[in-house]
């Protein structure tokens, strides 16, 4: 979906601007951003992928502080928009433009939503991140290396299988899937080894959307190639007859894996509209895994610069929550100050107000439609921050709902920014307030701490986060869950944080209750340990590993014009 502030059918689109944008070089956005020549591996003259062992710090020069991290997160998304891409990349130009050293550390799009309906992940007029076709695309390749590691790790097994099954693998207790970056439905279940006994062991199957592969959380929780070696090895993908887990390690097959992986586990550079320098790497979904970036990047770019700027996807319920309590305990890159993205617009559907009428000034559903925002500022504040409340301006917002919504926030006790960033870009003066509000929350002292501990029950981690995030009275566990709770027990899995699954539109689990719901239970259907990446997956209400396609996708408006330039991406 493309994050606009302004209407007409003369403004240009995102990917006019991005074509119309004059880009530097990747040899000078590396320079700049204090990356020797011997670690940059160029992708064309604007993409590069930096090799971090490769590094070095010129003679002479000081021992760097780590730079401190802004995490960016929003409110629950609503198909109004909240740009919170946009306002990151905004947010990080801006700081560039006040004089501070800065860098950008986000996502890679996946294929899948921007062919259906969302979107992609680049940000939006004037605050992008460059070249945004490739980027949104097939950018450096790093999303097919992980499918093709996903998908020989399952050829791989069901080989043995095949071959005598000296691993004793039960065919009916597979925990893991292959994987595909494309929404689609009608793989979601499938039948293989059909054909005869040539064919291999007939199986129940599946697929997933490559950005929920465990491959692709163990690729961004990874700290070095080592331990994504190491990591991987630890992944289970099913269990034996006699219900014993099973392996990557136990099928000695990690090694290839990683060889797989080698190059695309290198941070992608890339830079703004602005110039300035963004590390583009790593993609899971927030709603169904636990939507960071790389580690690997967000620790190269705190090595470089004093202030690095992240995002964590969807709403902090989800993105937020997982960023401090999965990404935060793995490394130190817990955040110095994190910012909440609302508009106008999105506030406003929250209060009632259909999509067809979130032009219309509407004070009263802007004040009904704020519980959501404050529900998502209080929940950060028990990570031990107060955020900063970025609104994103659109072109209709009016002069009394923005006056409403700031004189709101101020009564909430929080700092909050105006900001016309897709209109007037960062590298303009649309973020600037925002950016000297940051700027002065990066260095108010806070106590960083996570919601629960690590020793407690895996049931009563799940219970801490629905209760004291969401707001729900309790939580429901289906039969499979509870059996899947005396196995993570028996295991010696229980002391792995959690990484919820649910819908992204509510605090619930159900997606039509907008707002800040009370009175609802959040129901766990299966829980899922992902022993590699170091976390339990709780599959919550209807919410899908393997997304499907709108009614009209996005790509039936997509092509190419003569010269092999994209059309209608975005």
């Amino acid at each position: 979906m493309s994050e606009t502030t302004t209407a007409g059918n003369n403004v240009p689109s995102d990917l006019e601007i991005a074509q119309r944008a004059v880009m530097k070089p990747i040899e000078e956005i590396a320079a700049a951003a204090g990356i020797n020549p011997d670690a940059l591996e160029l992708y064309g003259p604007y993409k590069a992928k930096i090799d971090p062992t490769k590094l070095t710090v010129p003679a002479g020069a000081p021992t760097r502080v780590p730079g401190k991290v802004v995490l960016v997160s929003a409110m629950s998304p609503t198909p109004a928009g909240e740009g919170k891409s946009t306002t990151t990349v905004g947010l990080a130009d801006s700081l560039a433009r006040a004089g501070h050293s800065v860098m950008i550390a986000l996502r890679e799009p996946s294929l899948g939503p921007i062919l259906g309906m969302k979107g992609g992940a680049t940000g939006g007029g004037y605050s992008q991140v460059l070249p945004m076709d490739q980027i949104n695309l097939h950018f450096t390749g790093d999303f097919h290396a992980i499918t093709s590691a996903n998908n020989a790790l399952m050829a791989l097994v069901d080989n043995h299988i095949f071959q005598g099954n000296e691993l004793n693998i039960d065919p009916r207790r597979m925990t893991f899937k292959r994987v595909l970056d494309m929404n689609d439905r009608s793989l979601r279940e499938v039948v293989i080894g059909l054909g005869g006994p040539a064919q291999g062991t007939p199986r129940q199957d599946g697929f997933d959307i490559t950005v929920a592969s465990e491959i692709m959380a163990v690729f961004c929780l990874a700290t070095d190639l080592n331990d994504l070696r190491e990591r991987l090895g630890r992944i289970t993908f099913g269990y034996t007859y006699d219900r014993q887990p099973v392996t990557v390690a136990d099928l000695g097959v990690q090694g290839a894996l990683t060889m797989l992986l080698k190059d695309a586990i290198k941070p992608n550079l890339v830079q703004t509209v602005a110039g300035t320098p963004a590390l583009v790497h790593g993609g899971p979904f927030a709603n169904i895994a636990h939507g960071c970036n790389s580690l690997i990047a967000t620790q190269t770019a705190r090595s470089l610069v004093d202030i690095v700027v992240t995002e964590a996807g969807f709403g902090a319920d989800l993105g937020a929550e997982k960023y401090m309590d999965i990404k935060s305990r793995v490394a130190d890159v817990a955040p110095s100050a994190v910012v909440l993205v609302a508009t106008v617009r999105a506030l406003k559907m929250q209060g009632g107000v259909p999509k067809d009428r979130l032009t219309e000034p509407d004070v009263g559903a802007l004040a009904a439609g704020v519980a959501n925002l404050q529900r998502h500022i209080r929940n950060v504040e028990k990570f031990g921050i107060v955020p900063v409340v970025a609104v994103n301006k659109f072109a209709t917002d009016t002069a009394e709902e923005l006056d409403w919504l700031l004189q709101w926030c101020a009564a909430e006790g929080v700092q909050a920014a105006v900001a016309d960033v897709w209109g007037r870009g960062g590298g303009g003066d649309g973020g600037d307030e925002l950016a000297a509000k940051v700027a002065a929350a990066i260095d108010t002292p806070h106590d960083f701490r996570h919601l629960y501990p690590l020793d407690i029950s895996v049931e009563d981690k799940i219970r801490t986060i629905v209760q004291e995030v969401y707001g729900a009275d309790g939580v429901d566990f289906s039969v499979p869950a509870l059996k899947r709770l005396a196995e993570i027990e028996k295991n010696g899995w229980s002391g792995m944080p959690v990484c919820m699954a649910k819908t992204q539109y509510s605090f619930s689990d159900d997606a039509t209750r907008l707002g800040a719901p009370k009175g609802f239970t959040i129901h766990v259907r299966d829980l899922i340990p992902k022993t590699g990446a170091g976390f339990i997956v709780a599959l919550t209400g209807a919410v899908m590993t393997m997304p499907g396609l709108p009614k009209v996708p996005a790509a039936m408006r997509m092509d190419v014009d003569d010269a092999g330039n994209p059309v209608g991406l975005f």
